[in-house]
């Protein structure tokens, strides 16, 4: 057989090789974030030019969130934030609304504590989705009723939803993401 004959067998395999490579490469990489991300993933498809354009946006927030100090609680201040989550609990029989707001401040003071910036929302919003996707939607739901409440807007049933919803991302935080490390007090 000659060299170009070869050439012509040889190059068109290794190119159905490399695509078919490349296409269970972007499959699995598109599994793989959707997992991660869970309802996380399609919120950022759908605010995204592209899936492509979602995904890159998904990976920079990975790299972001590998380059912060995110660290688990020691245990006594593990105990702490549960015993003050009790309070603010105790508080909403009387005071709803300031229940709400500390609850948000209790949730924020966490994230700080664990080592997630704070300081602007949107930017808190990205780099919790990284480990805490899942829950994340209740921070929001939260966080849209605690503004409302902010002007006395929102009704009872609507603050104890927005207690419920932080507490499913305070105990997500609290736990690890579920991935419980204790560290000694």
């Amino acid at each position: 057989m000659s060299t170009g004959t070869l050439l012509a067998i040889v190059i068109p395999v290794a190119v159905v090789v490399l695509l078919i490579a490349a296409g269970l490469f972007l499959f699995m990489r598109h599994r793989s974030l959707r997992e991660r991300y869970g309802p996380e993933y399609e919120r950022t498809v759908e605010g995204a030019d592209s899936r492509l354009a979602a995904e890159r946006e998904l990976s920079a927030r990975e790299k972001r969130h590998d380059k912060l100090d995110i660290k688990p609680l020691p245990d006594r201040v593990r105990e702490r934030y549960s015993r003050d989550w009790d309070n603010v609990q105790h508080e909403f029989v009387d005071r709803p609304e300031d229940a709400v707001h500390d609850a948000d401040r209790l949730v924020t003071s966490l994230m700080h504590d664990r080592g997630y910036p704070t300081d602007n929302y949107d930017q808190q919003l990205k780099d919790l989705s990284v480990e805490h996707g899942r829950t994340l939607d209740h921070y929001r739901t939260a966080h849209e009723i605690d503004t409302l409440s902010v002007n006395h807007k929102a009704t009872t049933e609507q603050l104890r939803s927005a207690m419920v919803h932080y507490r499913a991302l305070f105990d997500d935080l609290l736990s690890d993401g579920g991935q419980t490390r204790h560290v000694p007090a």
